[in-house]
């Protein structure tokens, strides 16, 4: 600890890494200021229903409120925050290896890295408005139909000009946030889209810690030590396996160029458990929206069983299994396959892009008693699908935390399930992920600057 705090007091007395410190912490008030500025044609009270405990969208809402640190519950125009590009992003990092010219620019440094950034950026333009109609439609009163915005849409009754206002907006606003990002990550610390999302995050802690009052003094103070106590378990857990690697030994041959000897050196090959971050976390969730959409649509269907089929479906997809227990086990059961299965198919394709066997036999290394090529990239694939599995049940389990509490707090006592699930939504799962990754990510980046002049690392 004691090295930690003379650590933040050199950060402090150099004048560069200061004026880093300070434009970081401008740039995330400006953005949680514009956080704040509502869309155009808001319907307030209607916003207000779809996040009542009535509403079957309130918990998907209640999830979309709190990876944008409140701007859905405001629909600011910030509301979809930098999410499209990253959707873009994991988009182009599939593709990659299945488009020769992508594949072409991964490979040609940095150069072909700002051509694949740019690309991201155009396709996050039609990411963010497919987004914003999308979440304009979904947040709704389901009992009067009547959308957060009233006259959204391009069908007779609607209002057109309002529509494309609107969509312009909120794509604006995602692109000003994606700019403000990159101005952290140029002129401040840490990763500015990482940085933005840690911020929106933790901007909610205190609103959701509200949930765990109670009238009753017992009710509370146990509500209280539960959070306490699995908060502590769920940041050991996620600290643990994030930092967690297999690595492999590597040794590099001798090469000698001209009159001098490089090389022959022994190392290791990193594997991380969780190669995935929590990108499995987004698209788990985002399938889950689609059936919403679709049944939102059916249920108003003049067919009966179509009626009945899209209720059933809006019922238990929609508000996280609804309030009947077979509905919950069902929607968190079906949310942690996907979780496990998306987990294992995205770093399958992060591995593929990596071309480690290739990058070791052209660079003259080998594992130990395995033979270059082939052979090796078959090892190098099964050991990661051994430990992915670790990754893989530790992602599922965090996505379906607050779940498993809720129904387990509904078995113990009904009413307080609801309460200590919206608690542990404020600092867990996909949020937690993001927020344990931001800081080791930025206390790494910092100990960097104060290495690079000369200063006692700090992170042990």
């Amino acid at each position: 600890m004691s090295e930690l705090i003379s650590a933040l007091r050199e950060i402090f007395r150099l004048p560069d890494l200061r004026r880093r410190i300070f434009i970081t912490l401008a740039i995330l008030v400006v953005y949680r200021l514009a956080a704040n500025i509502p869309v155009p044609g808001v319907d307030h009270e209607v916003l207000k229903d779809v996040f009542s405990s009535e509403s079957s969208l309130s918990g998907f809402a209640s999830v979309l409120d709190l990876l944008s640190g409140g701007a859905v519950s405001r629909f600011s125009v910030l509301a979809m925050g930098p999410y499209p590009y990253v959707t873009a992003s994991i988009i182009l990092t599939i593709l990659t290896p299945l488009i020769p010219a992508l594949e072409r620019l991964a490979k040609e440094g940095q150069a072909g890295r700002d051509k694949i950034n740019f690309y991201t950026a155009l396709l996050a333009i039609p990411m963010a408005i497919f987004s914003a109609f999308t979440q304009v439609n979904v947040l709704r009163n389901m009992q009067t139909n009547e959308l957060a915005i009233p006259g959204f849409g391009f069908g007779a009754a609607s209002d057109i000009l309002l529509t494309i206002t609107v969509l312009a907006v909120m794509t604006a606003g995602t692109m000003f946030a994606i700019w403000l990002g990159e101005l952290i990550t140029r002129d401040g610390i840490g990763n500015g889209l990482s940085l933005i999302i840690f911020a929106g995050i933790v901007a909610r802690i205190p609103d959701n810690l509200g949930y765990l009052y109670s009238a009753d003094s017992a009710a509370m103070l146990r509500n209280i030590i539960l959070f306490v106590v699995l908060t502590i378990l769920t940041v050991f857990v996620v600290v643990v396996v994030q930092e967690g690697q297999r690595r492999i030994p590597v040794k590099y041959g001798k090469r000698v160029r001209g009159m001098k000897m490089y090389g022959g050196g022994t190392t290791h090959l990193p594997l991380r458990v969780n190669t995935a971050g929590m990108i499995p976390l987004i698209f788990a969730q985002t399938f889950l929206t689609f059936p919403v959409l679709v049944a939102q649509f059916a249920s108003r269907s003049q067919v009966t069983w179509l009626a009945n089929a899209g209720s059933s479906i809006e019922t238990l997809f929609g508000h996280q299994g609804g309030v009947r227990m077979g509905g919950q086990v069902a929607y968190w059961l079906i949310y942690f396959v996907l979780v496990f299965a998306f987990t294992y198919i995205y770093t399958e394709v992060m591995i593929r892009n990596q071309n480690l066997a290739d990058n070791l036999q052209r660079n003259g290394g080998f594992i130990l008693g395995i033979r270059p090529g082939k052979n090796t990239e078959d090892f190098i694939n099964k050991v990661v699908q051994r430990i992915t599995l670790i990754g893989a049940l530790f992602l599922g389990g965090i996505a379906v935390l607050p779940g498993v509490v809720q129904i387990v707090m509904n078995l113990i006592q009904p009413e307080s399930g609801a309460e200590i699930r919206n608690a542990l939504l404020s600092i867990s799962g996909g949020g937690m992920i993001i927020i344990v990754g931001v800081v080791i990510d930025t206390m790494r980046q910092l100990e960097a600057q104060l290495v690079m002049r000369n200063r006692e690392s700090f992170i042990r």
